[in-house]
């Protein structure tokens, strides 16, 4: 769900956002950790933030580059992530050089190759991990 961001972005608190929503602060943080929401939900929160119901039902899968967090990263990430816009990109590559190691492991053991597929695999999990704890999706 996107309404974290939505609220973050207007720099409203989560008890501030209950009331004007009229929902429980407990349900706000529900629907902000995944949780589903009921359609009543969905059309207040719509309602406060001026947005079509469908918006909020979208995941947060796109690294917002215009953002302070992001310009602030060091040089090294923003070159790994340069050209990538959205998670799903990391995550095939991710399991796309994971199963070239595993492939090249079992058809014929390479020295350089299975070891550097999975290094790979390793980096594009690491970097992964790294950007969802920044919160930059």
């Amino acid at each position: 769900m996107i309404v974290k961001k939505l609220r973050e972005k207007r720099n409203w608190s989560q008890e501030q956002l209950a009331i004007m929503a009229g929902l429980s602060t407990r349900t706000i943080q529900r629907i902000e950790s995944g949780n589903k929401a009921s359609i009543e939900s969905l059309k207040s929160l719509a309602s406060v933030f001026e947005i079509d119901i469908s918006k909020l039902k979208e995941e947060v899968i796109v690294i917002d580059k215009s953002s302070e967090s992001w310009k602030s990263e060091s040089f090294l990430v923003k070159v790994f992530f340069w050209g990538v816009k959205a998670r799903k990109q990391v995550l095939t590559m991710e399991f796309l050089c994971l199963a070239l190691g595993i492939l090249t492991w079992i058809i014929k053991p390479d020295i350089f190759a299975t070891p550097a597929f999975f290094l790979l695999a390793y980096i594009f999990s690491t970097m992964k991990y790294y950007i969802d704890r920044k919160k930059h999706w």
